[in-house]
């Protein structure tokens, strides 16, 4: 017979537990029922159990299970330590990172996210770092952060088609997947999975410089010339114009919908959080970017506003030719308008830290460029003058 203690153990019921919603696509939603001192409340988590149709779907339930499963035991740890008042613990130690990657994946796929190449990238990559790719969300520290970006840059190397010579990464190719990590651990703080994510603590030494590049931009004459210019997709047309007035990158403006576009007193701005950087910012637009908005018609607060754009390698294409036909002789692509807004900026006498702000930099060095360009442009206007004068 059990004793009275026993039976008082198997009475306890765990304050959280995971349920799922189904949806009508099918999958499952996946929510926490949490019921403390008589009340109940709910946390959907944004994480969702898909059809298994083939093996790739099921290991990517699975991982998504265990992503669930760490923030429910985390929230039990948070409410047993609530009331006995110690301090909330930093993380889920156990997790592992390859599985938090892959569950962030998931979600921005189901988000409709298609520039997801790069992340896919720093999965593999990921796997080849450290003991046997078992590196778990509570050995992620700034030390580890080191010892990532060391080891990308001196031992990690590429593989090209088998045969081949393996080459190392360029310093522009380690900084893109360093952002790429960065971007799916910032995404772990805000779901509470990481209590903070070391990347963001690295000073600008530790960081990895990306080498400076040679920005393409266009000029105001040019900008009127391709306003000029018909192109045979309008969509691309709208939204690259759009963008050079207020320097969005081609993933934001890609998930832009109405229910982003805030009015105030008859001016017009965005509140969205930026792909790349997760960091949230507010975009007052010019009337010259509210020209290029399409018709909104009967689209509700949760329509795209720039629906229908086409991939990215399909808008670049459009963009070349377009560019030939208005008479431009630049390789242009989709971010050669979010230069153009910051050389405008600077042209037009706006202060640097206006400007990075406008642009959502984080560190206002990176906005320095634009002002690097605006001076050049300045001396070879200088030079011209003298060439005018030369033999006299």
């Amino acid at each position: 017979m059990d004793s009275p203690k026993n039976k008082s153990t198997r009475k306890l019921k765990e304050p959280v537990r995971v349920r799922t919603k189904k949806l009508s696509d099918g999958s499952e939603s996946f929510y926490l029922d949490i019921y403390v001192n008589g009340k109940r409340s709910y946390e959907f988590l944004k994480m969702y159990l898909l059809p298994e149709v083939n093996t790739k779907v099921k290991e990517q339930n699975r991982v998504t299970r265990a992503a669930v499963e760490a923030i429910k035991s985390q929230r039990i740890i948070d409410i047993t330590n609530s009331k006995a008042g110690i301090r909330r613990s930093v993380g889920w130690q156990k997790l592992l990172l390859s599985d938090w990657l892959a569950t962030y994946l998931a979600n921005q796929e189901r988000k409709g996210i298609r520039n997801i190449s790069g992340l896919k990238s720093v999965i593999r990559i990921v796997s080849q770092y450290g003991k046997k790719s078992r590196t778990r969300m509570g050995d992620i520290d700034k030390r580890w952060a080191l010892g990532f970006i060391d080891w990308l840059i001196h031992d990690y190397a590429q593989g090209g088609k088998t045969g081949e010579q393996k080459t190392a990464l360029s310093k522009g190719s380690a900084a893109y997947y360093t952002s790429q990590l960065t971007a799916a651990l910032n995404a772990a703080v805000r779901a509470e999975i990481l209590g903070e994510n070391p990347f963001m603590l690295l000073s600008s030494d530790e960081k990895i410089k990306k080498p400076e590049s040679n920005r393409q931009f266009l000029t105001i004459e040019e900008v009127r010339k391709l306003i000029a210019t018909g192109c045979r997709l309008a969509i691309v047309k709208q939204a690259y114009m759009f963008s050079c007035y207020c320097a969005l990158r081609i993933s934001d403006v890609r998930s832009l919908r109405w229910k982003n576009l805030i009015c105030n007193d008859g001016s017009y701005m965005l509140s969205i959080v930026m792909k790349k950087t997760s960091a949230p910012i507010y975009v007052p637009l010019s009337k010259n970017a509210m020209l290029w908005f399409p018709e909104r018609g009967s689209a509700d607060e949760e329509a795209l506003i720039f629906d229908g754009l086409p991939t990215l390698p399909t808008i670049n294409k459009v963009l070349k030719g377009w560019v030939k036909d208005a008479g431009i002789e630049k390789r242009i692509t989709y971010h050669t308008s979010r230069h153009t807004f910051g050389t405008m900026m600077m042209t037009v006498g706006a202060d640097l830290y206006t400007t990075s702000k406008l642009m959502g930099h984080a560190d206002v060095r990176t906005t320095q460029i634009y002002a690097k360009i605006v001076d050049s442009k300045k001396i070879e206007a200088v030079n011209m003058v003298d060439k005018m004068f030369e033999g006299q």
